[in-house]
């Protein structure tokens, strides 16, 4: 078999993922009749059609499937292999791009991305925090090197990333210092009715919470919601209302915010998850981030 013309393979790839080749052409700046033409001689070079029309769309047949996790692979591949000629430059210093979901203590970030300093190979940190959803658009076109999450990767979608599953910790309950002796003593029961701040909904301790407190039978005046950890937090040593964190980084919170602890509970657990992308050649700062995530928190 001939050569493969990766110029061929991109117009296929182009229309595979737009549906049309209409479509196609706009997101390639060229002409549907070149667009066409090229799908042809693909077709051809193959000896068999690649496609199925669904509706208005032109779908993979189970040919065109195969064709395309190739394509993927290929140019996945490729933008890999640019981003990693373009940091060898030896007058430039490569980046360590990580992204950090927002519910993420930022103790905890600290924590998990100090060691990577004393690597030898010296590297920039770049910290993108956002949602889970951005951040994973991001690792899809390769701009990110490793997301520290409080969720997985969620099953479905077609990013070709891994989850390294990082440990879990149970939850420590905060309240300012002049009050936390009030719901202390009866704990956990005290938090029935009493002011109480919240991770965001997107969030996984979100919805860990809120099962433990139907399950308990406990209902807590809920006054605010945050996506950011450290604001809440800010909040909670004003006094405003009690809120929780992990407590693997308890000692650090206690240090920093004049807070006192009113209880623990393990029924309650945090999970978090690095979930990095597949490559050929992974940033040597990843597997520091993982080991001393791992080294923070518990199996």
């Amino acid at each position: 078999m001939k050569q493969l013309n990766f110029n061929h393979l991109q117009y296929f790839y182009a229309v595979a993922k737009e549906g049309s080749v209409t479509r196609a052409a706009q997101a390639l700046h060229v002409t549907p009749q070149t667009v066409s033409g090229q799908l042809a001689t693909f077709e051809e070079y193959i000896g068999a059609p690649l496609f199925k029309r669904q509706g208005k769309r032109l779908e993979p047949n189970s040919l065109g499937q195969v064709a395309l996790n190739y394509a993927e692979d290929i140019f996945n591949l490729g933008n890999e292999l640019s981003r990693t000629l373009a940091t060898q430059d030896i007058s430039k210093i490569p980046n360590f791009n990580v992204g950090i979901v927002d519910a993420i203590p930022k103790v905890m970030a600290f924590e998990m991305l100090n060691n990577s300093f004393d690597l030898k190979d010296k590297f920039v940190l770049e910290c993108h925090e956002g949602n889970l959803s951005n951040l994973l658009a991001d690792l899809s076109i390769n701009k990110l090197d490793i997301i520290i999450s409080d969720q997985p990767l969620p099953v479905g979608l077609s990013i070709r990333a891994n989850n390294h599953y990082l440990g879990k910790s149970g939850v420590t309950f905060f309240a300012h210092k002049d009050e936390y002796q009030k719901y202390e003593e009866n704990f956990p029961q005290s938090l029935h009715k009493a002011p109480f701040l919240m991770p965001s909904k997107n969030s996984a301790q979100y919805q860990s919470l809120m099962s433990w407190f139907v399950e308990t039978k406990i209902s807590p005046n809920i006054l605010a919601e945050f996506d950011d950890s450290a604001l809440l937090k800010f909040f909670g040593q004003t006094g405003r209302g009690i809120f929780c964190v992990s407590t693997s980084v308890e000692k650090d919170v206690l240090a920093q915010f004049n807070l006192a602890v009113i209880g623990r509970i393990d029924s309650v657990s945090d999970r978090y998850y690095g979930i990095s992308p597949e490559r050929k050649i992974k940033h040597p700062a990843v597997d520091s981030v993982i080991s001393a995530a791992k080294a923070l928190l518990t199996e």
